[in-house]
């Protein structure tokens, strides 16, 4: 990532500064098998917390990936699942107050398990399977706090038609 601060003119013509973070496009995957998703738990520095979440990540060194393709490697990575079929249902602005960053939500199914290829920063990470009614459970006491995995549940269930 990088962090920049850029002089800027505002509507009404007087000056100012804004402070942008600049991080790479990354790839969010709602593995679903019936009315089970896959989630991964890893401690978050920054909170200093462990978190459950949906799998998500960027390509390594700012490299330029396919949303799709990364989508791929990043539920195999994470949890060692290969998905049959892998459908983009939406698009996320993580915090357009003051980043750039921006994310791709795939749905995927027809699973198959497998080793998961982490990387070693997510040698802690552990995988489970939750039904919808306990994702939502873990929202609301605030075990699943990570606003782009609530965001994301939220395009499945519009993706649904619920």
């Amino acid at each position: 990532m990088t962090v920049r601060e850029d002089a800027i003119r505002r509507p009404d013509g007087s000056d100012g500064i804004y402070g942008v973070v600049d991080k790479p496009t990354y790839a969010l995957i709602i593995p679903r098998d019936g009315d089970r998703l896959h989630l991964v738990e890893q401690y978050r520095y920054p909170v200093g917390r462990r978190r459950w979440e949906f799998p998500a990540g960027t390509a390594p060194d700012r490299a330029e990936v396919d949303p799709a393709e990364l989508a791929v490697r990043e539920l195999l990575e994470e949890t060692g699942l290969v998905a049959g079929r892998m459908d983009m249902i939406g698009e996320l602005e993580v915090a357009p107050g003051m980043s750039s960053q921006r994310g791709l939500v795939f749905l995927a199914t027809e699973l198959t398990p497998g080793p998961a290829q982490r990387e070693h920063t997510e040698q802690d990470m552990r995988a489970g399977w939750f039904s919808t009614a306990e994702f939502e459970s873990m929202i609301k006491n605030g075990e699943i706090a990570d606003a782009q995995s609530v965001a994301a549940y939220t395009l499945l269930r519009l993706h649904d038609g619920e």
